[in-house]
């Protein structure tokens, strides 16, 4: 009885001690008292706080939105992405997108649609009739149309819809893919490469891109653009048919499913996270529309949450997104039981190794495997901790309206959460 006690008064000392070291440097820290700051932690697998600093407090989440996003993946996916749908009607293929973003895209694996539809002999017709969504999400700043992570959503993205420009030597750059090298205007006025906003031509100074670097630029996408790029690549035509498609479709899959999750988790790829809610909607059989998507996900997959999500978009690009800290640590252990242990440490940032957290909480070996989410004045990171004891805890720290410097507040919370890791 006595060990008992023992035993149950350590453990109550320990979860003590983590709320009491939590909240002392918050309250002494001199870099967060002058904004909102909010933190969750709990052990893996328990729903109850081992501490926390208004964590039922909504702040914006920035990317930290994405790991909503491969949630709604993990339910709806399986191993592979379901790259296109289709229908032989008599001589004719017609087809339509799923959201799938991986065709020729530049950083993904090679999707076996292009194999598929090389291989066909048929006349091929594209229909978008599915497609629900407006070009860019909710809350999106008009003025980055030209900023590589802004591309637009649209249902069968083709090169990832940007342009990827590379630099060369002499001043020389080369434009993938090469047909939008026609659409290049030198202009003494322009800064890099700057794309008009409602059309397709790049205006370039002397200076384009410095050698060794790349630029992408997002492509002003239309489903007529869709059908020319493919017709290009495909090197015969497709036509454009808009008509529904009600019956039962067969389908092609791209690519494995967690290199879309790898790259979207650890360079924080928006484009990603936009079209794979997408994908959520095309395998729940809805129409390709973000909002409907996520009304699904919330109404299915989220309803035991703490906190009701207001959730805008896939990629955190919108600031009317508002999560709370215990809802982020809910949902992270929500998805710890749908993945392996050593799969998702794989797919998330690790701390001091790759991604996003590649210049965070370098060490020995990782501890810290969390996206990161920024905005303007605000920062957030959301994942699992392990301590020097090898226990697993899973965390939320979310800091909002702060106007010193980004790379300060990053690195109190790296000191803070190192802290845990070491007395803990």
């Amino acid at each position: 009885m006595r060990t008992l006690i023992f035993f149950l008064s350590i453990l109550s000392l320990s979860s003590c001690s983590v709320s009491h070291y939590l909240n002392r440097e918050l309250k002494n820290s001199a870099i967060l008292g002058q904004q909102h700051t909010g933190v969750s932690i709990s052990n893996l697998g328990d729903k109850k706080a081992l501490a926390s600093y208004q964590d039922n407090k909504y702040f914006t989440p920035a990317s930290n939105t994405k790991l909503f996003s491969f949630y709604a993946g993990l339910c709806a996916l399986g191993d592979s992405i379901p790259g296109l749908e289709y229908l032989e009607w008599g001589e004719l293929l017609i087809i339509r997108g799923t959201g799938d973003p991986s065709l020729l895209h530049p950083d993904l694996p090679n999707s076996k649609v292009l194999s598929f539809l090389k291989s066909r002999k048929e006349p091929i017709f594209f229909t978008p009739y599915n497609f629900e969504n407006k070009r860019f999400g909710p809350g999106w700043a008009w003025s980055d149309y030209n900023d590589y992570y802004q591309p637009e959503v649209s249902p069968m993205p083709i090169y990832g819809n940007i342009a990827r420009f590379t630099g060369g030597p002499s001043q020389n750059f080369q434009v993938s893919p090469p047909s939008w090298k026609k659409a290049m205007l030198f202009d003494t006025n322009a800064s890099g490469i700057e794309r008009e906003e409602l059309q397709n031509v790049f205006h370039h100074s002397k200076l384009a891109v410095p050698q060794g670097l790349i630029q992408d630029v997002p492509i002003r996408m239309t489903d007529q653009l869709t059908v020319q790029l493919l017709s290009d690549t495909l090197k015969k035509e497709i036509k454009l048919i808009n008509i529904p498609l009600e019956i039962e479709l067969q389908k092609v899959y791209s690519i494995p499913s967690d290199s879309l999750y790898t790259r979207m988790m650890q360079t924080s790829d928006n484009m990603l996270a936009e079209q794979l809610m997408l994908l959520y909607a095309s395998a729940n059989k809805l129409p390709l529309n973000t909002e409907k998507a996520i009304a699904h996900m919330i109404g299915h997959q989220l309803t035991d949450l703490p906190d009701k999500p207001v959730w805008k978009d896939g990629s955190g690009l919108s600031r009317y997104n508002l999560f709370t800290p215990r809802s982020i640590v809910a949902l992270l252990q929500k998805i710890y039981v749908k993945v392996p242990r050593e799969r998702l440490f794989q797919i998330l940032p690790s701390g001091g190794k790759n991604g996003t957290l590649s210049n965070l909480f370098k060490g020995d070996a990782p501890f810290i495997f969390a996206k990161t989410g920024s905005l303007s004045n605000n920062f957030s990171l959301s994942g699992y901790l392990i301590t020097k004891k090898g226990k697993t805890l899973v965390f939320s720290f979310m800091n909002s309206n702060f106007t010193r410097p980004s790379s300060e507040v990053r690195k109190e919370v790296e000191r803070i959460l190192t802290g845990i890791h070491n007395k803990y």
